[in-house]
């Protein structure tokens, strides 16, 4: 229990607030419930001596006349108290009008004593049935006293007083509050430990949670929770160990990009440097020579130059920086400069580019030219890098309700299906042994989504296989 009790953190702040408030609630309870059962009990002897007055009373007014020739009204009232048998519980008084008592039943008030309270004044001024509640001035104990006037033909000739000891009472109600302080304890103490167990069956698996983000943030990226719950707590774990997962699947990603990276920096700096020392050392054959190295230096520096320019603008959407100049734009225009660009190009390479144009002119629609430009040249460029085996590449631009729609087909192997969820992912290379740096359809991905638009990549579903790309634009119509 003592462990119970040093509690940190969410464990203090639960219990302070469920446990106070519990204690609260259970406080005004047991005094609501005392309140009532004390209230009960003063009323119901209140009420019980108030009948017993009246019934004295009205025996009194009706049968005193026996005593009214010799005027002697107490005789009357010395029988009456005399015959009552509640003795033990209720003490019947007789006092005259002056508030001096004469007869006792229990004989525990001496004749000559003066009460003094005020159920007997208040009687004497009303000639009314008068009660009072309070402290006795001769015993010190709480009492209830109930007075009733003793008249005859009007007038008033005596006063006869109930009182009872409040003492039976109070031992009754404190012991019912003392049950219910007990109970309340016990309903307490039940309440707090299943807070216990409860909390710990929270803070325990945050704790560990805690510890596990704790390791994935030193660096062990891939660990994962144990899930012992279905609950808020089970999704928080399955948050983390998704998490976790990502963050190892982008570390690793990270780690090959920057590998594949260096190595295709390396590849055409080593060919740009080879055949640049070749030609300043005089070690070219012939003019011939020195020309294709020429070309070779142009065209790696050509290719080191679109990786840079990559690289910038994965910079540019990972900073905020990157930005669309929207403008009304021929979109069919676009893409056909797009294909001319490398029609000659890929033609060089062996790879042969048909362009199938339709019949429906599109309105001008808001986008990015140089932008949308860049999609299409890099669709191209990926579709020759890794489709350039098939010899051939289809391209096609037509409307799909209020979509334009435009397609870049390949004959190359295609892409394994297991891989096609991942390709627009940054960094992501897959099995290819094609050269790349990772991040161009991710940009493609981000120009188009910006557009308001698809990518959409797949393989083609016909014998001839093939990646088929597709860009959905919408027209705005």
């Amino acid at each position: 229990m003592v462990s119970f009790l040093k509690v940190k953190g969410i464990r203090q702040r639960w219990l302070l607030n469920s446990v106070s408030i519990l204690v609260m609630i259970l406080l005004a309870v047991v005094i609501a419930f005392s309140v009532v059962i004390k209230n009960y009990y003063d009323s119901s002897i209140l009420s019980d001596l108030e009948n017993k007055a009246r019934t004295a009373a009205s025996y009194f007014g009706s049968y005193a006349g026996n005593y009214a020739k010799d005027g002697d009204y107490f005789t009357a009232a010395q029988d009456y108290v005399s015959s009552f048998d509640e003795g033990t519980r209720i003490e019947l008084q007789v006092l005259t009008t002056s508030g001096v008592v004469i007869y006792s039943s229990n004989g525990l008030t001496l004749s000559g004593t003066v009460p003094g309270t005020e159920d007997i004044t208040h009687l004497q001024a009303k000639q009314a049935i008068s009660s009072w509640e309070g402290i006795s001035p001769q015993t010190g104990e709480r009492i209830t006293a109930v007075s009733a006037p003793l008249s005859y033909n009007g007038e008033l000739v005596g006063i006869m007083r109930y009182v009872t000891s409040m003492r039976l009472v109070d031992r009754q109600v404190f012991m019912l509050t003392l049950v219910a302080v007990s109970m309340s304890v016990v309903i307490l103490v039940l309440v707090y430990i299943s807070n216990i167990y409860f909390v710990r069956s929270i803070v325990g698996p945050v704790e560990n949670i805690t510890g596990i983000a704790q390791r994935i943030a030193a660096g062990s990226y891939g660990i994962q929770v144990e899930k012992k719950f279905d609950d808020e707590v089970g999704d928080l774990t399955d948050a983390i160990n998704d998490m976790s997962m990502r963050i190892k699947h982008a570390e690793s990603m990270k780690s090959e990009f920057i590998s594949s990276v260096s190595h295709e920096l390396r590849t055409p700096l080593t060919a740009i440097t080879g055949w640049a020392e070749t030609i300043m050392n005089g070690e070219a054959r012939d003019e011939k020579d020195v020309r294709k190295g020429m070309g070779i230096i142009a065209s790696e520096a050509r290719r080191l130059s679109g990786m840079v320019e990559e690289l910038l603008e994965f910079s540019r959407i990972e900073d905020g920086r990157f930005t669309l100049a929207i403008e009304p734009i021929d979109i069919k225009a676009e893409l056909e400069d797009a294909v001319y660009t490398y029609h000659e190009f890929l033609a060089a390479e062996g790879i042969a580019v048909y362009h199938k144009d339709c019949e429906e002119e599109f309105e001008p629609i808001p986008g990015d030219p140089d932008r949308l430009r860049q999609v299409f040249c890099n669709l191209l460029d990926n579709a020759a890098k890794h489709g350039g085996a098939g010899k051939r590449i289809d391209t096609a631009i037509y409307p799909d309700g209020k979509d334009v729609v435009i397609t870049v087909r390949d004959y190359g192997p295609g892409i394994p299906p297991e891989e096609l969820p991942n390709v627009k992912y940054k960094f992501y290379k897959g099995s290819s042994t094609a050269r790349g740096s990772g991040i161009g359809l991710a940009v493609c991905e981000e120009i188009v989504s910006r557009h308001n638009g698809q990518l959409i990549i797949r393989n083609a579903e016909d014998e001839a296989g093939g990646c088929l790309v597709e860009v959905r634009l919408p027209t705005g119509t």
